[in-house]
């Protein structure tokens, strides 16, 4: 048995690595000792990469078990019996610790040992949820960031050694790419087994550490709860993944490659023999007679997506604005970069990424963004446009099964309304009215136009998000002293929204420049960019409903038949028979009332394809 030792701020840590099965006894003992005493213990897993369930056999390499001082770590790849081992501890121990435990670490438990994530996260504590209850914001926006290494620096040891950064050097000495490293490091490296050692001791002394700032900041502890559990639906999402049509994904690989170059080609009919050149697009642009108003911080003519789609008169779900001609050029470019991006973000990863069963599974962050915005990603299904049918089409139900989307209605806006106590608004909620079209008419009078909503809706989305009037014109195609008017008497007919936002920033700057959203989230906000709160805690609380829902559908036994967390939307796999009963119950569980104002929810059911819902036959 192979020993390790070391020393982080003043105190000593060993570490033991299983190689032999003569080594098992001493690791039984210690974990039969922790389970008596009840010690937490953290736990985590080396593995060959990211693809959980893409990889197979092989794919998981250590085990590693710790508490503050004493770590283990099991030689998973030496034989099944170091697996067995591994799993009997995971359902013997009581109470373990994890660093992004239901979003990868109990996913690997799951798939290659065995243990299902239900058991072991009904007793695991994430110190990333805790992170990020603390501050969500990552280290380019100012905070500590999530990562275990920046979280040990910033509570256990500035001068802890940064085994990571060690690692990507023996694998750089190896000829190793980073993505190949962990897959072919020698697994008795020195340097791998210690990085593995470290992890669990690190993560165990982050713990206490954590909850102790929780608690002096005030965070309830309902909340970690709840996100625990929001993070473990997540994960039996992911689990579950949806079925590939390999054939469509196939076609489609090939349709996307067409389409990239045939754009292509009409780009350079106007002289631009890359559509990812900015200088050059720009150059071409200008000697059609397009105005570039915007430059780059290096002093370049912008013509990024926002730029071209307004001069291509498309708005943000790629329909004609209908405001000016359009330009081809912008519309060659815009849809040829597309195509590369889509054949590349989707259908090349579909079938890189498809599991033995055919089924792909899309990473879901419970709580990604400072905010704590859900995303999902691998691929990046969220960002489609709404009116996408392609993409959508080469992801399945089960077999029998069909399709149910359920989105909650006007979200943003009703949880504006409830937050901000907005009068008006809450009153055409109550009555069942259209927002959009009631703003419409109270800014443009009873005559408005399917114009004039679209400015409307783009003014009340540009509250929730930050958007100005500028913003507003280039996707609505209004004029901008149009839309200036229109926002002027906006603020007139709710003025609880401007005031709102100016007792929110009052509070955060009292609060050390911290919002603190309804459920009690803390929301750190930028001293150049006070404006957001409303944003942050719009979005935040629009996503703490989501959460909220998942909840309920959990206690309703939905959870097996739920797909992925889209936005406001929940897509759903469910027997055809069936269809109608459980679109009701996920719908029932999506509604109910925030601050007296309803959160409502609408189910659709489709074939079998995600893209029926948009518009595909299958």
């Amino acid at each position: 048995m192979r020993h390790f030792s070391g020393s982080l701020n003043g105190q000593d840590w060993d570490g033991y690595v299983v190689e032999r099965r003569e080594d098992l006894g001493p690791f039984r003992t210690w974990v039969r000792r922790q389970a008596e005493t009840r010690t937490p213990v953290a736990v985590d897993t080396e593995t060959c990469g990211l693809k959980i369930f893409a990889w197979g056999p092989g794919f998981l390499r250590l085990a590693q078990f710790g508490n503050e001082t004493e770590a283990w770590a099991l030689t998973i790849e030496h034989g099944s019996v170091f697996a067995d081992a591994a799993a009997w501890a995971l359902e013997l121990l009581p109470d373990i610790t994890g660093h992004n435990w239901a979003g990868f670490d109990a996913l690997v438990c799951d798939e290659h040992l065995g243990v299902p994530l239900e058991a072991t996260c009904a007793k695991a504590t994430d110190t990333q949820i805790l992170a990020k209850l603390v501050d969500p914001r990552q280290q380019m926006e100012g905070g500590i960031g999530s990562g275990l290494k920046a979280n040990s620096a910033r509570y256990i040891d500035p001068a802890a050694p940064d085994t990571q950064d060690g690692l990507k050097a023996v694998f750089k000495s190896l000829k190793l790419k980073i993505a190949e490293g962990f897959a072919k490091v020698p697994l008795d490296h020195p340097t791998y087994l210690e990085y593995g050692l470290l992890d669990v001791i690190l993560t165990s002394r982050l713990r206490p550490r954590l909850e102790a700032t929780l608690e002096k900041l005030g965070v309830p502890k309902r909340l970690s709860v709840y996100e625990h559990r929001v993070a473990r639906i997540c994960a039996q999402m992911v689990r579950a993944g949806l079925v590939l049509d390999v054939p469509y994904a196939e076609g489609l690989q090939s349709d996307l490659s067409y389409d990239a170059y045939h754009w292509g080609e009409t780009a350079q009919a106007y002289g631009v023999t890359s559509v990812n050149s900015a200088r050059q697009v720009a150059d071409a642009l200008m000697s059609m007679g397009e105005t570039l108003t915007e430059k780059t911080a290096s002093g370049a003519w912008k013509v990024d997506k926002a730029v071209l789609m307004a001069l291509a008169d498309l708005d943000r779900d790629w329909k004609p604005i209908r405001s000016r001609t359009p330009n081809p050029l912008a519309e060659a470019v815009l849809r040829s970069k597309r195509a590369g991006k889509w054949r590349s973000a989707y259908a090349d990863n579909f079938l890189e990424n498809v599991d033995a069963r055919g089924r792909i599974h899309p990473n879901i962050q419970s709580m990604q963004a400072r905010t704590f915005r859900m995303s999902v990603t691998q691929p990046a299904v969220q960002t489609l446009p709404s009116s996408d049918k392609m993409i959508r089409r080469a992801l399945l139900a089960d077999e029998g099964h069909v399709m149910i989307s359920t989105d909650f209605q006007a979200v943003e806006l009703r949880v504006l309304a409830a937050l901000a106590d907005v009068k008006r608004m809450k009153l055409a909620i109550a009555n069942g009215e259209d927002l959009h079209s009631f703003t419409a008419r109270l800014v443009f009078g009873e005559g408005f136009t399917s114009k004039d909503r679209k400015v409307s809706k783009g003014i009340a989305f540009g509250k929730v998000y930050g958007g100005g009037a500028a913003t507003v014109s280039r996707q609505t195609g209004a004029p901008l002293d149009a839309v200036q008017r229109a926002m002027a008497k906006y603020d007139q007919v709710y003025p609880e929204v401007g005031r709102a936002a100016k007792d929110w920033r009052i509070e955060a700057f009292n609060n050390r420049m911290v919002a603190i959203s309804v459920t009690g989230h803390r929301l750190p906000l930028d001293r150049d960019r006070t404006y957001a709160v409303t944003n942050y805690l719009v979005q935040s609380t629009a996503r703490d409903c989501l959460g909220q829902a998942l909840i309920h559908m959990d206690e309703a036994g939905l959870v097996p038949y739920l797909r992925l967390p889209i936005h406001d939307e929940v897509l759903a796999s469910v027997p055809k028979a069936e269809a109608e009963d459980i679109a009701r119950g996920i719908a029932k569980a999506m509604t109910f009332s925030l601050k007296g104002v309803p959160i409502e929810a609408e189910p659709e059911i489709g074939k079998r394809s995600w893209g029926s819902l948009y518009g595909a036959d299958y």
